[in-house]
């Protein structure tokens, strides 16, 4: 089975830094992309960055220049380093795989979450 476990949100203050983790039961080697979300209360899921397999990063405007992903398909883990934290920032961090391959079957999915609050 799959499992995607996030780890490392927390209550910082604006200003500071995580490191939130997301720890795949299975190897990640053969997903397309990770990616960070995040979602806000009565907010939608948003895109927060993703790494595809060949390397290629992508990043949410509003976290360019603070957040830095990055994976390593040994320890089947990937980080979303995350400096600068700004109140906006608050919400729900979840981790997706994006077309994991699993038992011949290619799927997506996503972690349980772990909530990151920063405040003013």
């Amino acid at each position: 089975q799959v499992q995607l476990v996030e780890s490392g949100g927390g209550l910082v203050q604006a200003g500071e830094s995580l490191r939130l983790s997301c720890a795949a039961s299975v190897s990640i080697f053969s997903a397309n992309a990770m990616g960070w979300y995040r979602q806000a209360p009565g907010n939608q899921r948003d895109l927060v960055a993703t790494i595809t397999r060949d390397g290629n990063i992508n990043y949410a405007d509003s976290v360019k220049g603070r957040f830095t992903i990055s994976r390593d398909n040994a320890k089947n883990t990937v980080y979303l380093q995350m400096n600068n934290l700004k109140p906006e920032d608050t919400a729900v961090y979840y981790c997706k795989a994006v077309g994991l391959v699993y038992r011949l079957m290619r799927a997506d999915y996503w972690g349980q979450g772990t909530q990151v609050t920063v405040s003013s």
